[in-house]
């Protein structure tokens, strides 16, 4: 069949004999969704699922969970089995855009196949263009997702973005089926998929900015309409959903307009003993623990007097490189993501290597790590905006204010991962806390005790306070001697 006799073809220099599909491939998807494979996985998709540019998808009456994934199409030139990743690419004869469409709400019963969910007719949308191959790196591609005009989805290919590249997953896919000319290979979608609704837009674009001419596909169009809802129970299962679905269809339970979860790792009473206990109290007890590598220094409160106790959510900042800044530093970066995606009880704790000389985030990141529910926000670095962020009430401890933006000095790079800030090593879900004398970082399994013999010790701090009110000598008293230990447990029933 030629592809001039089919529409849903027309944007295809041939006809697929079978679509497959990528799970999950890119970094930023899997910090997203909290979870790295080790090995790529796959579904098929139907070759009646492909739609041209300017198609409608259409969501079935009573179902809500269309979501919309714009990803890089691969459609293989030159047949192969068995192929090694250093030729893998030479397989691939074009790249294009594709929209992985899919329906959460029919997602539950497939098993992981995504026959009824993901094989819908029209819901694999492909093109406008093609680009030839050989014009371009795999390494060097980006793709970008619009939902109503505003831009949802921008990440590249670049190794450190993908979990699994092109070559990867080719040699992976040919050692058990023979890739033949038109196949095409779905490669997986970036952080920023969500859901999209009768009466939305949605638009993916693939291209080559760092080529030689800049080669693109165009922008692949789809109009999402109502169709038809007649399931019918007694051949098949009913659309459901869950509130997992609605999280991932969504992309966060915020969007999904669930409550947030609890604080990631912090029980309550103990995050109500750590709201009551100073940092340096804290301290003394990690020194006592070994434990003197704690301090992140050089921040202070931009608003003094508040505290701050959270669960640490990483993010850094490597330093400014233009080429680098090109393509990590623009769209939805590392940095959107990781306030985007900052849940209830977590402090964003920013690695910016101690330089002030920049702005680390202003004040509309700082209304979104707001709205999210973050407990703060300690950087390293200069926060723009600063008055205007100190008067949110959200704990933002810094190294101070500066009006510049961050490509002056930084490109955000990733989150999630063990970094320094202020000197300290910081790793997700170590325990923050935070007020004017400064932060400090707690590893999670000392931080239990590590409170309670702070706060006994701030209890015999008082009362050793109260006696030298009184007019007693600081000597034996401070530390306490036999006599005055005594009199202490006597008075207090302390130990």
């Amino acid at each position: 069949m030629t592809t001039e006799s089919d529409p849903r073809f027309s944007a295809l220099p041939l006809a697929p004999g079978k679509i497959i599909a990528v799970h999950l491939s890119y970094e930023s998807r899997a910090a997203q969704r909290g979870r790295r494979p080790a090995h790529p996985s796959y579904f098929l998709k139907p070759a009646s699922s492909l739609a041209a540019s300017g198609s409608e998808v259409a969501r079935p009456a009573g179902t809500e969970l269309l979501a919309f994934e714009g990803e890089v199409a691969l459609v293989i030139g030159t047949a192969g089995s068995r192929i090694s990743q250093d030729d893998a690419w030479r397989h691939v004869g074009w790249v294009t855009a594709a929209n992985d469409w899919g329906l959460y709400d029919l997602r539950a019963n497939d098993k992981g196949s995504n026959v009824r969910n993901k094989g819908r007719d029209g819901y694999t949308p492909i093109g406008p263009g093609v680009i030839d191959a050989r014009a371009v790196s795999p390494d060097a591609l980006r793709v970008r997702t619009w939902r109503n005009g505003d831009l949802v989805q921008d990440d590249t290919t670049a190794d450190d973005h993908m979990i699994f590249p092109f070559a990867q997953l080719i040699a992976d896919l040919s050692q058990h089926l023979t890739l033949e000319p038109g196949d095409i290979i779905v490669t997986g979608t970036p952080a920023g998929s969500s859901v999209a609704v009768p009466g939305d837009t949605v638009e993916v674009e693939v291209d080559a900015p760092t080529a030689e001419g800049a080669p693109t596909t165009g922008r692949l169009v789809s109009t999402v309409v109502e169709g038809a809802g007649d399931f019918d129970p007694a051949i098949g299962s009913l659309p459901s959903v869950n509130d997992l679905q609605r999280e991932e269809a969504w992309g966060s339970r915020a969007a999904a307009g669930l409550p947030a979860e609890g604080a990631p790792g912090l029980d309550p009473a103990l995050r109500e003993k750590l709201e009551r206990c100073p940092v340096a109290g804290l301290s003394q007890q990690l020194r006592r623990r070994g434990i003197r590598s704690c301090f992140i220094d050089g921040v202070q409160p931009l608003a003094p007097g508040q505290k701050l106790v959270g669960v640490a959510r990483t993010l850094r900042f490597i330093p400014l490189r233009e080429d680098l800044f090109a393509s990590h530093g623009g769209g939805y970066n590392a940095q959107k993501r990781c306030f985007d995606s900052v849940r209830e009880g977590e402090v964003i704790v920013i690695e910016a290597r101690g330089e002030r000389r920049s702005g680390t985030l202003g004040d509309i990141l700082a209304l979104r790590a707001q709205a999210r529910g973050a407990a703060g926000i300690v950087t390293d670095g200069g926060v723009r905006d600063s008055d205007l962020v100190a008067s949110f009430g959200l704990p933002v401890f810094a190294q101070g204010g500066h009006p510049a933006v961050l490509g002056r000095l930084h490109v955000p790079w990733d989150s999630d991962v063990t970094i320094a800030c202020g000197g300290a090593a910081v790793q997700p879900g170590d325990i923050i806390v935070g007020d004017d004398d400064g932060v400090i970082v707690i590893p999670p399994a000392l931080a239990e005790e590590a409170v309670d013999d702070a706060l006994a010790q701030e209890d015999e701090d008082e009362w050793i306070g109260e006696q030298v009110r009184n007019g007693a000598p600081v000597d034996g008293l401070f530390p306490m001697n036999a006599e005055w230990r005594a009199r202490y447990v006597a008075e207090t029933g302390g130990s």
